[in-house]
C-alpha cells in the first residue's frame, strides 16, 4: 500500500515541513513490519498552486497512490478542494485525508460538504498519522473513527468528529532533514517549539498556550547539520522564540560559537523580552548570521489591549533602536490594518511610529479573519467584513471603510516597491523630507499611480525609477536635479548599470579622469581591495563604477564589497571632480 502525503506550496521556494514531520514520526516509531520492509510506503511530494491544476492531477495519477492526504492551510486550500473533487474520477479507489490549520476548526462541515473526502486529521498531525497507518495495517476501518483527533463517517455514512488528541513531544519528532536533495534554492524550515504564551485574537496560535521546547542538545545538533552543509538559510517556525531565556540563548551562543559565515537564521521574536544579556551577544554577531522579524501589529494602545496583545511599546522601540545601532541584524517589523478600534488615521499613526523605528522591511499587512480564532467569534461585533473565501482578508470594519481599505492596498504596493526592495533608500530617505509623516509620502505616490493608470502593470526595474522621477518632477521640481543624483546614487549601488537611465547627468566630460584613476588603482589598489588582484586597469573600468554627481564629487561603487543587510556595493568618494 503507498500513501501519498502530498503539499501545494505559495511559491517553489517554500517547502513544508509538515509532510516530512508525518512521514518521519510515522517510519521511525511505527514499528510493523510493512513500514520496516516497504510494503506499506509513505510517499511525500511537493507542488506550488501555480502548477496547473491538471498537471498536479498526472503526477498523483502516475504515483498511484492508495490513499492521499493534503495539508491544508489559506493560502492553498481553494487548489486543493478542485483536486479533491477530481482525483476520484481517475483513481477512484483512492481514500482522500486532509489535515493542517485550514481543515481543523470545521473539520465535520466540511465532510457533509465535500463527499470525496474520506477523512481529516485535526490539529497537531504527527501522533494521529502513525494511528492512521496503523489503521490501514490492520485494515481495520471502522477504528478510523475511534482515533482522537480525526473526523471520518462511520459505517452508516454518519460524520464523527473526535476531540483532539493530546499535543505531541517535541523531541520524540525524528529531525526532517537527513539529507539537502530536493531543498536546494529553496528555504529551509526548522521547529524547536510549539504553541505561543500570548492570547492575540487574530492568531491561532494562541489557542495552544502550552509551549513545549525540543530537547537543547537535539536542537544543537541538528543545527551543526545547517551549519556544516552551508545551508544559505534556516527560517525557525517557532510562534515566539524568545520565549524563554535560556532556550534563545543556548541557541544564538552555539550558531554564533559555530558559525560558517554564510548561514543566515531568521527568527520571530517578541523584542520587548529581550534582556541585557542577549542583546549583547547579539551585538557581537556576524552581520547577517540572524534576521529577526517583530510583530508590532498596532500603537494605538485600545487596539492592543482589545486584541489582547502583550507589548511594552516603549521598550520595543528602544530595543530595535539599539538593535538598528549595532549594524549587523536585519529587522523586519510588521503591522495589520483591519484591527478593532484602528481607523484611517489611527492606522497612519502606527504606520509612522513603525517607519520611524528605521526597519530594514516594514511588512503592511492585512487581518485575517481564520476559523477557529478569538477575532472570527468577535467580527460580527467588531462589524469585521470579510471575504469568505480563503485568505478570509477583512474588506472593512466600524472603524475603516472598504474605499479605505482599498487605499492601504496601493499604498503597501508602493511600501513594497519603494520601502521595502531597499533599491529607493537615499531617494526615499530624502524625498520624506517633503511630506509631514513618510505614510503621506508612500499616500501621495500611491495616488499618482493611480491618477496615471499605473497599478496592476508588471513595471521593470528601471521603469520604477522613471515614474519616481516624474512624481518627483510633479512634487518638488525646484528640487529636481537633487534627486536625479540620488535615484541614480540608488540605481548604482545595486548594480553596475549597462544602459544609463534617461534622466543621469553626462559623464562624458570625466572619461579622462576615470581612465587615470583606475590606471592608479591598478597599482595600488588604494581603494579597491577585495577580489581584483591580478586585473588591469581596463578590466577594474568594467568591474566597478565612477558616477561624478553634479555637486562635482566622484563616488566609486565596488561591487564585489557589500553591505551584508542591505546588499549594497561598498561606495566611496573620491575627490571632488568639476568640468574644466
Amino acid at each position: 500500500m503507498k500513501f501519498l502525503l502530498a503539499a501545494l506550496n505559495a511559491k517553489y521556494i517554500h517547502s513544508n515541513p509538515a509532510i516530512y514531520s508525518l512521514k518521519a514520526y510515522a517510519e521511525t516509531h511505527g514499528k510493523e513490519p510493512e513500514l520496516e520492509d516497504g510494503r506499506f510506503q509513505i510517499e511525500t511530494m511537493e507542488y506550488t498552486i501555480n502548477n496547473q491544476p491538471d498537471e498536479i492531477l498526472k503526477d498523483i495519477y502516475s504515483r498511484k497512490p492508495d490513499a492521499v492526504g493534503f495539508s491544508c492551510y489559506i493560502w492553498n486550500i481553494a487548489y486543493v478542494l478542485e483536486l479533491v473533487r477530481d482525483l476520484p474520477k481517475v483513481l477512484p479507489h483512492a481514500e482522500i485525508w486532509l489535515g493542517g490549520p485550514e481543515v481543523s476548526y470545521d473539520a465535520a462541515e466540511i465532510l457533509c460538504r465535500e463527499p470525496e473526502v474520506y477523512g481529516i486529521m485535526m490539529g497537531e498531525g504527527e501522533e494521529t498519522f502513525l494511528k492512521v497507518v496503523r489503521c490501514y495495517l490492520e485494515r481495520n476501518r471502522p477504528s478510523f473513527d475511534r482515533i482522537d483527533g480525526v473526523a471520518v463517517r462511520n459505517k452508516e455514512g454518519a460524520v464523527i468528529s473526535n476531540p483532539l488528541k493530546t499535543v505531541v513531544d517535541m523531541s520524540s519528532i525524528p529531525f526532517l532533514y537527513k539529507e539537502l536533495s530536493g531543498f536546494e534554492n529553496r528555504i529551509v524550515y526548522y521547529e524547536s517549539s510549539r504553541g505561543c504564551p500570548f492570547s492575540c485574537s487574530y492568531c491561532l496560535s494562541s489557542l495552544d498556550k502550552s509551549v513545549r521546547f525540543r530537547d537543547t542538545e537535539l536542537v544543537l545538533k541538528e543545527l551543526d547539520f545547517f551549519l556544516e552543509n552551508r545551508v544559505p538559510q534556516v527560517k525557525f517556525v517557532d510562534r515566539t522564540f524568545n520565549c524563554s531565556r535560556k532556550h534563545t540563548m543556548d541557541i544564538w551562543r552555539h550558531i554564533m560559537e559555530h558559525d560558517n559565515g554564510v548561514t543566515n537564521f531568521h527568527f520571530e521574536i517578541s523584542a520587548d523580552l529581550l534582556k541585557e544579556e542577549e542583546l549583547e551577544l547579539m551585538s557581537r554577531m556576524r552581520p547577517g548570521l540572524i534576521q529577526l522579524e517583530i510583530g508590532v501589529q498596532s500603537t494605538n494602545p485600545e487596539t492592543i489591549k482589545e486584541i489582547r496583545r502583550t507589548m511594552d511599546l516603549e521598550l520595543l522601540k528602544k530595543t530595535v533602536a539599539r538593535i538598528n545601532r549595532f549594524g549587523n541584524i536585519h529587522q523586519h517589523l510588521d503591522l495589520i490594518a483591519g484591527l478593532p478600534y484602528e481607523n484611517y488615521e489611527s492606522f497612519r499613526n502606527s504606520f509612522n511610529e513603525v517607519y520611524e523605528m528605521k526597519p530594514e522591511q516594514l511588512q503592511l499587512g492585512f487581518l485575517k479573519v481564520l476559523k477557529g480564532s478569538l477575532m472570527a467569534e468577535k467580527a460580527e461585533e467588531y462589524g469585521v467584513k470579510f471575504k469568505q473565501k480563503p485568505p478570509y482578508e477583512v474588506l472593512s470594519t466600524r472603524w475603516l471603510s472598504y474605499g479605505e481599505i482599498l487605499k492601504l492596498k496601493v499604498l503597501e504596493e508602493m511600501l513594497e516597491v519603494y520601502g521595502n526592495s531597499g533599491q529607493f533608500r537615499m531617494t526615499m530617505n530624502e524625498l520624506c523630507k517633503e511630506f509631514e509623516t513618510p505614510f503621506d509620502m508612500f499616500e501621495a505616490l500611491a495616488e499618482y499611480y493611480d491618477k496615471q493608470g499605473l497599478i496592476g502593470i508588471s513595471h521593470s526595474r528601471m521603469a520604477r525609477y522613471e515614474i519616481l522621477e516624474q512624481f518627483i518632477r510633479l512634487m518638488v521640481p525646484e528640487k529636481l536635479p537633487l534627486f536625479r543624483d540620488l535615484l541614480v546614487y540608488d540605481l548604482y549601488l545595486r548594480e553596475n548599470l549597462k544602459s544609463r537611465p534617461p534622466f543621469a547627468a553626462d559623464q562624458e566630460p570625466f572619461k579622462d579622469q576615470v581612465r587615470a584613476f583606475f590606471a592608479s588603482e591598478a597599482a595600488s589598489f588604494r581603494y579597491l581591495k577585495e577580489g581584483y588582484d591580478g586585473y588591469e586597469a581596463r578590466q577594474l573600468i568594467k568591474m566597478a563604477h565612477i558616477e561624478v554627481f553634479r555637486d562635482g564629487r566622484a563616488v566609486l561603487f565596488d561591487y564585489k564589497k557589500r553591505d551584508a543587510l542591505s546588499h549594497n556595493a561598498a561606495d566611496y568618494v573620491i575627490g571632488i571632480w568639476r568640468n574644466e
